[in-house]
Protein backbone atom coordinates (compact mmCIF):
# COMPACT_ATOMS: atom_id res chain seq x y z
CA UNK A 1 0.00 0.00 0.00
CA UNK A 2 1.24 3.52 -0.72
CA UNK A 3 1.93 5.89 2.17
CA UNK A 4 -0.70 8.29 0.80
CA UNK A 5 -4.09 6.63 0.17
CA UNK A 6 -5.52 6.54 -3.34
CA UNK A 7 -8.51 8.87 -3.45
CA UNK A 8 -9.08 9.15 -7.22
CA UNK A 9 -9.00 6.93 -10.28
CA UNK A 10 -8.21 7.85 -13.87
CA UNK A 11 -9.36 5.36 -16.52
CA UNK A 12 -8.96 4.78 -20.20
CA UNK A 13 -12.16 3.62 -21.94
CA UNK A 14 -11.14 1.55 -24.96
CA UNK A 15 -9.43 -1.63 -23.84
CA UNK A 16 -10.36 -1.08 -20.18
CA UNK A 17 -14.08 -0.40 -19.70
CA UNK A 18 -15.16 -1.10 -23.28
CA UNK A 19 -13.72 -2.60 -26.42
CA UNK A 20 -11.74 -0.22 -28.59
CA UNK A 21 -14.07 1.90 -30.65
CA UNK A 22 -12.35 1.89 -34.05
CA UNK A 23 -9.08 -0.01 -33.98
CA UNK A 24 -7.41 -2.02 -36.74
CA UNK A 25 -9.49 -5.24 -36.37
CA UNK A 26 -12.73 -3.24 -36.50
CA UNK A 27 -11.59 -1.25 -39.54
CA UNK A 28 -10.63 -4.50 -41.24
CA UNK A 29 -14.05 -5.94 -40.43
CA UNK A 30 -15.68 -2.80 -41.86
CA UNK A 31 -13.66 -3.11 -45.07
CA UNK A 32 -14.68 -6.77 -45.43
CA UNK A 33 -18.33 -6.05 -44.59
CA UNK A 34 -18.71 -3.13 -47.00
CA UNK A 35 -16.37 -4.33 -49.75
CA UNK A 36 -13.74 -1.61 -49.30
CA UNK A 37 -10.05 -1.67 -50.14
CA UNK A 38 -8.64 -2.05 -46.63
CA UNK A 39 -5.11 -0.87 -47.43
CA UNK A 40 -6.37 2.33 -49.04
CA UNK A 41 -8.88 2.91 -46.25
CA UNK A 42 -6.22 2.31 -43.59
CA UNK A 43 -3.75 4.70 -45.18
CA UNK A 44 -6.40 7.42 -45.32
CA UNK A 45 -7.36 6.65 -41.73
CA UNK A 46 -3.81 7.11 -40.45
CA UNK A 47 -3.42 10.38 -42.34
CA UNK A 48 -6.45 11.95 -40.67
CA UNK A 49 -7.39 10.06 -37.50
CA UNK A 50 -5.28 12.17 -35.15
CA UNK A 51 -7.18 15.24 -36.33
CA UNK A 52 -10.50 13.48 -35.70
CA UNK A 53 -9.47 12.35 -32.21
CA UNK A 54 -8.35 15.88 -31.35
CA UNK A 55 -11.86 17.13 -32.10
CA UNK A 56 -10.86 19.08 -35.18
CA UNK A 57 -12.98 16.95 -37.51
CA UNK A 58 -16.53 15.70 -37.08
CA UNK A 59 -17.29 12.04 -37.67
CA UNK A 60 -18.90 12.93 -40.99
CA UNK A 61 -15.81 14.88 -42.06
CA UNK A 62 -13.60 11.95 -41.07
CA UNK A 63 -15.77 9.59 -43.13
CA UNK A 64 -15.69 12.00 -46.07
CA UNK A 65 -11.91 11.58 -46.13
CA UNK A 66 -11.66 7.87 -45.35
CA UNK A 67 -14.73 6.21 -46.92
CA UNK A 68 -17.02 8.58 -48.80
CA UNK A 69 -14.44 10.39 -50.94
CA UNK A 70 -16.13 8.51 -53.79
CA UNK A 71 -19.58 7.10 -54.41
CA UNK A 72 -20.43 4.01 -52.39
CA UNK A 73 -23.26 1.49 -52.86
CA UNK A 74 -24.30 1.84 -49.21
CA UNK A 75 -25.60 4.81 -47.22
CA UNK A 76 -23.45 6.76 -44.79
CA UNK A 77 -25.86 6.06 -41.91
CA UNK A 78 -25.49 2.31 -42.35
CA UNK A 79 -21.71 2.62 -42.09
CA UNK A 80 -21.99 4.82 -39.00
CA UNK A 81 -24.36 2.33 -37.37
CA UNK A 82 -21.75 -0.35 -37.99
CA UNK A 83 -19.07 1.80 -36.36
CA UNK A 84 -21.15 2.41 -33.24
CA UNK A 85 -22.09 -1.26 -32.99
CA UNK A 86 -18.43 -2.23 -32.56
CA UNK A 87 -18.43 -0.85 -29.01
CA UNK A 88 -19.07 -3.56 -26.42
CA UNK A 89 -18.67 -3.46 -22.63
CA UNK A 90 -16.33 -5.28 -20.29
CA UNK A 91 -18.93 -5.82 -17.54
CA UNK A 92 -16.44 -7.09 -14.95
CA UNK A 93 -14.32 -3.93 -15.24
CA UNK A 94 -17.34 -1.63 -15.17
CA UNK A 95 -18.65 -3.38 -12.07
CA UNK A 96 -15.22 -3.22 -10.42
CA UNK A 97 -14.98 0.53 -10.88
CA UNK A 98 -18.56 1.04 -9.70
CA UNK A 99 -17.88 -0.93 -6.52
CA UNK A 100 -14.54 0.73 -5.80
CA UNK A 101 -16.09 4.17 -6.21
CA UNK A 102 -18.94 3.29 -3.86
CA UNK A 103 -16.70 1.59 -1.29
CA UNK A 104 -13.92 4.18 -1.11
CA UNK A 105 -15.73 7.31 -2.26
CA UNK A 106 -13.26 7.67 -5.12
CA UNK A 107 -13.30 10.50 -7.59
CA UNK A 108 -13.39 8.80 -11.03
CA UNK A 109 -12.35 10.38 -14.32
CA UNK A 110 -11.95 9.14 -17.87
CA UNK A 111 -8.85 10.17 -19.82
CA UNK A 112 -9.28 8.84 -23.34
CA UNK A 113 -8.37 9.35 -26.98
CA UNK A 114 -11.81 9.31 -28.64
CA UNK A 115 -13.59 11.14 -31.45
CA UNK A 116 -16.48 13.22 -30.14
CA UNK A 117 -19.39 11.30 -31.65
CA UNK A 118 -17.98 7.93 -30.63
CA UNK A 119 -17.20 9.17 -27.12
CA UNK A 120 -20.67 10.62 -26.59
CA UNK A 121 -22.30 7.45 -27.92
CA UNK A 122 -20.23 5.27 -25.59
CA UNK A 123 -20.93 7.46 -22.55
CA UNK A 124 -24.66 7.31 -23.18
CA UNK A 125 -24.97 3.71 -24.39
CA UNK A 126 -23.05 2.22 -21.47
CA UNK A 127 -24.19 4.77 -18.86
CA UNK A 128 -20.63 5.70 -17.98
CA UNK A 129 -21.68 9.00 -16.42
CA UNK A 130 -23.38 7.04 -13.63
CA UNK A 131 -19.99 6.33 -12.08
CA UNK A 132 -17.55 8.66 -13.88
CA UNK A 133 -17.36 12.18 -12.46
CA UNK A 134 -15.86 13.84 -15.52
CA UNK A 135 -14.53 13.02 -18.99
CA UNK A 136 -11.28 14.34 -20.42
CA UNK A 137 -11.59 13.02 -23.95
CA UNK A 138 -9.11 14.13 -26.59
CA UNK A 139 -11.90 15.46 -28.79
CA UNK A 140 -13.22 17.57 -25.89
CA UNK A 141 -9.91 19.18 -24.87
CA UNK A 142 -7.97 19.04 -28.19
CA UNK A 143 -4.99 17.17 -26.77
CA UNK A 144 -4.45 13.44 -27.15
CA UNK A 145 -2.32 10.93 -25.33
CA UNK A 146 0.66 10.67 -25.08
CA UNK A 147 0.70 14.50 -24.90
CA UNK A 148 1.21 15.20 -21.19
CA UNK A 149 -1.15 18.18 -21.41
CA UNK A 150 -4.21 15.91 -21.43
CA UNK A 151 -3.10 14.49 -18.07
CA UNK A 152 -2.40 17.98 -16.72
CA UNK A 153 -5.93 19.03 -17.65
CA UNK A 154 -7.40 16.00 -15.89
CA UNK A 155 -5.28 16.65 -12.79
CA UNK A 156 -6.28 20.32 -12.75
CA UNK A 157 -9.96 19.36 -12.83
CA UNK A 158 -9.59 16.57 -10.26
CA UNK A 159 -7.53 18.66 -7.82
CA UNK A 160 -5.98 15.50 -6.42
CA UNK A 161 -2.22 15.06 -5.88
CA UNK A 162 -0.79 12.73 -8.56
CA UNK A 163 0.57 10.37 -5.89
CA UNK A 164 -3.01 9.75 -4.72
CA UNK A 165 -4.27 9.01 -8.19
CA UNK A 166 -4.34 5.53 -9.74
CA UNK A 167 -4.43 5.33 -13.54
CA UNK A 168 -5.63 2.25 -15.43
CA UNK A 169 -4.57 2.13 -19.08
CA UNK A 170 -4.06 -0.67 -21.61
CA UNK A 171 -1.20 1.01 -23.51
CA UNK A 172 2.15 0.74 -21.77
CA UNK A 173 3.56 3.99 -23.18
CA UNK A 174 0.63 6.00 -21.87
CA UNK A 175 1.11 4.43 -18.43
CA UNK A 176 4.76 5.50 -18.54
CA UNK A 177 3.83 9.09 -19.39
CA UNK A 178 1.38 9.18 -16.48
CA UNK A 179 3.98 7.71 -14.12
CA UNK A 180 6.46 10.40 -15.17
CA UNK A 181 3.88 12.89 -13.87
CA UNK A 182 3.68 11.06 -10.54
CA UNK A 183 0.49 9.03 -11.06
CA UNK A 184 0.29 5.44 -9.84
CA UNK A 185 0.07 3.70 -13.20
CA UNK A 186 -1.48 0.28 -13.82
CA UNK A 187 -0.89 -1.34 -17.21
CA UNK A 188 -4.19 -3.13 -17.80
CA UNK A 189 -3.69 -6.54 -19.41
CA UNK A 190 -6.70 -8.27 -17.89
CA UNK A 191 -9.22 -8.13 -15.07
CA UNK A 192 -7.38 -10.35 -12.57
CA UNK A 193 -4.04 -8.56 -12.96
CA UNK A 194 -5.67 -5.16 -12.55
CA UNK A 195 -7.57 -6.27 -9.43
CA UNK A 196 -4.25 -7.42 -7.94
CA UNK A 197 -2.51 -4.16 -8.86
CA UNK A 198 -5.32 -2.14 -7.28
CA UNK A 199 -5.10 -4.24 -4.12
CA UNK A 200 -1.40 -3.42 -3.93
CA UNK A 201 -2.39 0.25 -3.97
CA UNK A 202 -4.81 -0.32 -1.11
CA UNK A 203 -8.00 -0.59 -3.16
CA UNK A 204 -9.53 -3.97 -2.37
CA UNK A 205 -13.10 -5.26 -2.24
CA UNK A 206 -12.12 -8.24 -0.14
CA UNK A 207 -13.66 -8.45 3.29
Amino acid sequence: MTSAPIIALFLDVGGVLLTNAWDRPRRKLAADTFGLDYDEMDERHHLTFDTFEEGKLSLDEYLDRVVFYQERPFPREKFKEFMFAQSQPYPDMIELVRKLKAHYGLKVAVVSNEGRELMVYRIQKFRLAEFVDFFVASSFVHFRKPDADIYHIALDIAQVPPAQMAYIEDRAMFVEVAQDLGLRGIHHTGYAATVKALEELGLSLKE
